[in-house]
């Protein structure tokens, strides 16, 4: 009988190979799906040796596979269609015996969600921005916004001065009860931002893609002499 917690961890194991994790992240990092030659460029290696290892990661379920002709064109003489990869929306949790923390956070969030009195969710939201203070307290304490975010597996890039979040760790709960899930999203990164005392305020800005919120255009230096 297969174990789900030992199978993730297979999966996770082609990460060690230096050649295949450059790989994994050039196509995590890309908005859009990528072909093997872009892949390549970005890890430095030959298109042959990638189309290898990117294939390997979407046998391991890592990555997905699709096909478009970059171009543009179609019909006759436009060309074979491009293989092209992205990151896959499947989770893994790489422990043995496995976890399921992520059902705890989904039944959390369908008990907020089913509290007519909004006790719950008020209390989620207060939990989540205390922690929010808490982790702006880690040691080493974080240099930037950016770093804070990317140690809890935000993905924040910058999109014209707004910081925007690739990755959404409550994704599964999010995908069934977003009110909710956003609403402590919002007030976990409130609570971390006012710990770092930045003055940029995260905002729920939800969109394809990335997660609902979003710290906009501002001056996001931290000023640890002080406190929102």
């Amino acid at each position: 009988m297969d174990d789900p917690g030992l199978d993730a961890i297979a999966a996770l194991g082609g990460l060690a190979d230096p050649v295949r994790r450059r790989l994994y992240e050039a196509v995590a990092g890309s908005p859009t799906p990528i072909g093997r030659g872009e892949a390549a460029d970005a890890a430095g290696i030959t298109r042959t040796l990638a189309a290898y290892h990117l294939d390997r990661l979407a046998k391991d379920g890592l990555l997905v596979v699709s096909y478009a002709r970059r171009s543009g064109r179609s019909g006759p003489g436009a060309g074979r269609p491009a293989k092209l990869y992205a990151r896959a929306e499947a989770e893994f949790a790489a422990t043995a015996p496995p976890r399921d923390y992520g059902l705890a956070a989904l039944l959390l969030a369908e008990a907020a969600a089913g509290d007519a009195t909004g006790t719950t969710g008020r209390a989620l939201r207060a939990a989540a921005e205390q922690l929010g203070r808490e982790l702006a307290d880690a040691d080493p304490a974080p240099a930037t916004v950016e770093d804070a975010l990317r140690s809890r597996g935000y993905e924040p890039y910058d999109d014209d001065g707004t910081l925007r979040l690739r990755n959404c760790p409550f994704h599964a709960a999010a995908q069934r009860h977003p009110d909710v899930v956003c609403a402590m999203n919002l007030a976990l990164l409130d609570g971390l931002a006012s710990g770092l005392a930045c003055p940029a305020q995260p905002q729920l800005d939800p969109g394809p893609d990335r997660c609902c919120v979003a710290i906009p255009a501002a001056d996001r230096t931290l000023r640890r002499g002080s406190r929102r």
